[in-house]
């Protein structure tokens, strides 16, 4: 089990999205196949677009010795790779999805009433994906529960480091300006707790059935977000039956 500071020094919390606050088939199943079918079309569409424009500049970059920028940006869908000019185009063409209404993103009820309880008390909340920060802002501005981005004050992805590196979380601490030990990450991968555990953060796994995630017995875990605040000391709100 992780140590730290007593729980009632926790002043912040920062959250993984798939498998912690959203279904892991909501990515994988919607949100991932949506924009390989809307990739062509987009790219002719915006491919004048500055930030289009660099995203293909640098997937070119990347991409295997005479291999296309946009064989390679399929081949990355297909690998779900984390690389950023692919996490950039899904970002930018998830936001015309969710901006027409095509798309919702998806949380489990428990998380937006814990959030608002947590905010409501004056924790910190911040979010730290694999997908990109605009990406990230998307799913919570157009979510099942209304837009709940003005309960964040931090977004992070790649940008800052990779997931189980823990390098990658004392750099999220030190941008927030708080001590790590004060910071309580979620995430449903023993990996990536690990590395936030080895930077000095606490940390909870999130065990939802309904994605089958397995308890590594590493680290605390809960089945849902009462379940952390119960173990944790952050408010637990009533949430409707």
């Amino acid at each position: 089990m992780s140590g730290g500071l007593p729980r009632a020094a926790l002043s912040a919390v920062l959250t993984d999205i798939e498998g912690t606050t959203s279904a892991i088939a909501f990515v994988k199943e919607t949100l991932f196949p949506y924009a390989e079918r809307a990739l062509d079309g987009f790219l002719a569409a915006e491919g004048d677009n500055p930030e289009v424009a660099a995203c293909l500049a640098e997937a070119a970059r990347l991409a295997e010795p005479g291999e296309e920028a946009v064989t390679a940006l399929r081949r990355w869908m297909a690998e779900d790779a984390k690389i950023g000019p692919l996490k950039t185009l899904q970002g930018l063409i998830w936001r015309q999805g969710f901006v027409s209404g095509e798309i919702q993103g998806h949380l489990w009820p428990d998380v937006a009433p814990c959030l608002q309880a947590w905010a409501r008390a004056g924790i910190f909340l911040s979010v730290y994906s694999s997908g990109s920060v605009a990406a990230q802002k998307l799913l919570f501005g157009h979510s099942l529960a209304g837009d709940l981005t003005p309960l964040f004050g931090g977004f992070f992805d790649t940008a800052v480091g990779h997931k189980r590196e823990a390098t990658s979380y004392a750099a999220i601490a030190q941008g927030l300006h708080r001590p790590p030990e004060e910071i309580l990450f979620l995430s449903d991968i023993a990996e990536e707790l690990d590395a936030a555990a080895n930077a000095g953060l606490s940390v909870c796994q999130l065990v939802r059935a309904q994605d089958g995630t397995v308890a590594s017995g590493r680290h605390p875990a809960a089945a849902d977000f009462p379940g952390v605040a119960a173990q944790f000391g952050l408010p637990v709100p009533r949430l409707a039956a």
